[in-house]
This record gives structure tokens, C-alpha cells and sequence, in this order.
């Protein structure tokens, strides 16, 4: 079946860009009885050769300040579409807005890719059309875009990172009054999948694997392990192994504390290669990862075979 067929089928619309004719980007969004209950501005993820031709000779801050009014310019044209729209139809209608971006001052998690919009970092928050809510995507944490409440990240509905742990996932249900702000309740998405980072040496981590209230029946708990430890262990991987093997827990990052990783790598800078195996070295070097431990696992044989190879096929001294 076609895909236009079946996003229709689904009652599905896809703003893969920016149009060149924004009337393409606006339109109202009606209610179960079929009659216009919104008017939507949507606005995918700007890419800058979709909204602005860049000229020979700026600078850094000149492309920045050019990218940003071409933003600002781009939802002003559809915000002005839609009051157009709203006027022909003679009915006070709300207008939603939306938008793919990074804005100036939210908490970012660690799974958020740094896709900003070319040159820019952030997007002001002044700079938004005044549009009844305006819905964003891209930041994982669900949260109010400074001090606006009609100004906000839904969120994923699941954690994508450990350190989103202890942000509660929700979706946002916005009901509109006549004549009066938009009134919104969040409602909290259920956990499906048991979480959680532990942090400690050996000893406390020990303590926490053995003190986690058990799961449902047939539910394993994925598990981030930060461990904190004054000597190298190049069997770390070993001891977490034998640590979990008989748990209902699934290991998904194993690494030491950011200090110490640090440390390690600064440590790694005094030292020579003529000191160290390349057993030494590949061992270090994941230990610097956060690459999960069945992925150590494979890579280890197979870096041991190589290791082998350029060995044997050495010439003698």
C-alpha cells in the first residue's frame, strides 16, 4: 500500500520540512463531530537551507543572528496564516504551534543529541509568535520553557537515559476555555520498565544488588553501574558478572565514576606504550566507555585473534 494512503487511512499528516508556501504548514484540526476545534501551526525541524540563504563573508554571529530571525520569521508567516484562517472562519478558535529545537535555558538528559538548528545553540523564548500553546519536541524531560506555561516539552514517554530517572514521564492534556488561557494537566505515563543506576565501590554496589525489592514476575531490571574505586580493575567486568549472574537484572552500562575516568585519562598520559600490553590498552580503553558489557564481551575475542595475527605474522628481530 502506498504511505500517503496509509498515513490518510490513519487520519495521519507528516511535515518532513518546511514548506515553501506555509498555507501548506497550517490548518484547523477539527473535533469528534467534525466541527474546527483548533488551528495548527505545524512546524517540523527547521534545517537551514529550508528557511535561509546563506551569504559569502558573514561571520559566526552574523549566520546566527540570520538563522534566527529566518526561525522567527517562519513561525511568524504561519502564525499570521492562522489568524487569517481563524478570521475567514469566523470562530474563536485556539492556535497550537510546534516545533523541533533546542530553546534557551531547559535541562537536556544525556540520550539528547546536540542536532541544533545549524549555527544555533538555542532558541529565545521571546522570540515565539503568541500562539494559545506551543508544543515542542527534541528535549526528553518533560517541563515549561521558562516562565511560560503555554510553553512547553512533553517529553518522551519513556526514560532513554539512566539520569532521566528521576524526572516523572507524563502527557500533557490541554483543554481550552473561551477567552481564557489554555488549562493543562499532565498526566503521569506508568512504568513499564524497571530502572536504575547505582553508584558505589564494589561493596556498596554489592549491598544495593542485593537490597532491590523484587520485580514482577517474568520483569528484569535494567541496570546502570558507575563504580568508584581508587585502583585499576581490569576485571571489573568479571566481579559485576559474578555479582548479577543470579539476579533478575540486566546490566546495560558499566563504567567508573566520571572523576576517575578523568583521572584515568590523565594518567594514561604519563605513561608509555612500551609500559603497557595491548591487552592493557584495549582494556582501558573500554573501561572509558559506556558500551554495554555483552558488547565488551564480543569485542574482546576478537581483538585478543587480531592481537594474534599481527603476532605471528611479525618479523623476528
Amino acid at each position: 500500500m502506498n504511505r500517503a494512503i496509509c498515513w490518510r487511512a490513519s487520519n495521519t499528516r507528516v511535515m518532513a520540512n518546511a514548506a515553501e508556501d506555509v498555507t501548506q504548514q497550517v490548518f484547523t484540526l477539527n473535533t469528534h463531530q467534525g466541527a474546527p476545534g483548533a488551528i495548527l501551526c505545524a512546524i517540523p525541524f527547521l534545517r537551514p537551507h529550508d528557511i535561509l540563504r546563506s551569504l559569502a563573508g558573514q561571520s559566526g554571529v552574523e549566520k546566527q543572528i540570520a538563522l534566527q530571525d529566518a526561525i522567527s520569521e517562519h513561525y511568524a508567516q504561519c502564525y499570521q496564516h492562522a489568524c487569517d484562517l481563524r478570521d475567514t472562519l469566523a470562530i474563536t478558535l485556539p492556535i497550537i504551534a510546534t516545533g523541533h529545537l533546542t530553546t534557551v535555558g531547559v535541562t537536556a538528559s544525556e540520550a539528547v543529541r546536540e542536532i541544533y538548528i545549524g549555527s544555533l545553540d538555542a532558541y529565545p523564548v521571546q522570540a515565539f509568535p503568541p500562539a494559545g500553546y506551543i508544543a515542542l519536541g527534541h528535549i526528553h524531560r518533560p517541563q515549561r520553557v521558562g516562565h511560560s506555561e503555554h510553553i512547553r516539552y512533553s517529553g518522551s514517554p519513556i526514560a532513554l537515559s539512566f539520569d532521566e530517572l528521576s524526572s516523572e514521564k507524563s502527557v500533557a492534556l490541554i483543554d481550552f476555555p473561551y477567552d481564557a488561557p489554555p488549562e493543562i494537566r499532565l498526566l503521569p505515563v506508568p512504568v513499564t520498565q524497571p530502572m536504575r543506576l547505582i553508584k558505589g565501590n564494589l561493596a556498596d554496589i554489592e549491598q544495593q544488588l542485593h537490597s532491590f525489592p523484587i520485580p514482577e514476575a517474568g520483569q528484569r531490571i535494567w541496570l546502570d553501574i558507575e563504580i568508584a574505586t581508587d585502583t585499576y580493575l581490569s576485571d571489573m567486568q568479571q566481579r559485576i558478572q559474578q555479582l548479577t549472574h543470579a539476579l533478575p537484572v540486566d546490566v546495560l552500562l558499566l563504567r567508573r565514576n566520571r572523576e576517575q575516568r578523568l583521572q584515568a585519562i590523565a594518567r594514561e598520559k604519563k605513561e608509555t606504550l612500551d609500559e603497557l600490553s595491548p591487552q592493557d590498552v584495549f582494556e582501558r580503553k573500554l573501561a572509558l566507555t559506556d558500551m554495554a558489557q555483552e558488547q565488551q564481551a564480543r569485542l574482546r575475542p576478537l581483538f585478543d585473534e587480531m592481537v594474534r595475527d599481527v603476532t605471528e605474522g611479525a618479523p623476528q628481530a
